[in-house]
């Protein structure tokens, strides 16, 4: 087991007091048998009237309500937990699901619902073509398959720090053969949905001591990988990013059938046309 500090902060500056609307903030780590979170204190200047529920995923969502105008916003978030995972993970997988194609049980699929279907429309090139591309037989084995388009992303995509906002969609990604990790991530989710398996996207933290991997070093930098759902081993990680599979190195904070739905911070103002001037993140995890 290992002990993880995780500081991540936001700030906003504005050139003028503006009223902030309400924020939504998904930075709290999720717990799991995988991972026990210590202490989590989160921080807002000014200060908010802050509530905290759980949505549709589980996840923990808190909701700030500012009372007054300003020309800052600092958001922080410092949490400890402690990981168990382990570097070399056994899956456990169901008789039933060890060779692909394979089907869930009807409650399963219902349960799975969403995560099971595309988010993106526009395959050019096909996605599906891609994705089939990497089945070796029919049958074959299901985690060698998995794995395989795991790796294939990673090697497929050359991977690349992206400030703007929002994802590129799967065939942007393979036409410009460069994505940042939550392009990565999409990627591999909507590739293995084509398949006929349910997947979700996560937003969380790299504990890379080595900085050895990718996504680790970028300052004020998240990371996003997927989580796949095998019947018997359950939700199995794959972070196309780094080629890896397991969460030994992986601290989530939300999970979603798409990134955009597990975003760390977001919000809204009211204020003169130009009044935002700039916005700086930092995340550390030691």
């Amino acid at each position: 087991m290992v002990e993880v500090s995780i500081r991540h902060r936001t700030t906003y500056r504005y050139r003028q007091p503006v009223s902030l609307g309400p924020h939504r903030l998904m930075m709290r780590p999720r717990e799991s048998r995988e991972l026990r979170l210590l202490s989590s204190v989160l921080t807002l200047t000014p200060e908010a009237n802050v509530t905290w529920a759980q949505d549709v995923a589980g996840n923990a969502v808190a909701t700030a309500l500012f009372g007054s105008p300003s020309e800052t916003l600092v958001v922080e978030c410092l949490s400890r937990v402690e990981l168990s995972a382990s570097a070399y993970p056994v899956f456990d997988i169901a008789a039933a699901a060890i060779t692909f194609p394979f089907r869930y049980t009807d409650d399963a699929w219902a349960d799975l619902g969403a995560l099971t279907i595309l988010q993106y429309s526009e395959w050019q090139p096909s996605l599906r073509d891609w994705a089939q591309g990497f089945v070796a037989s029919w049958p074959t084995d299901t985690l060698s398959l998995l794995k395989d388009l795991n790796a294939g992303v990673g090697s497929a995509i050359i991977y690349q720090a992206r400030e703007d906002e929002g994802t590129q969609s799967p065939s942007e990604t393979l036409s410009r053969g460069t994505g940042s990790c939550r392009d990565l991530a999409t990627l591999l989710a909507e590739a293995v949905r084509s398949l006929g398996f349910g997947a979700r996207l996560v937003s969380g933290y790299l504990h890379d001591p080595t900085r050895t991997l990718l996504g680790s070093a970028d300052a004020g930098a998240t990371h996003a990988w997927v989580e796949i759902f095998l019947p018997g081993a359950g939700w199995i990680t794959f972070d196309p990013t780094n080629r890896a599979v397991g969460g030994a190195n992986l601290i989530p904070a939300a999970v979603a059938r798409d990134i955009r739905l597990a975003m760390p911070l977001t919000g809204s103002y009211a204020g003169p046309a130009g009044a935002f001037l700039d916005m700086a993140v930092e995340v550390s995890v030691d």
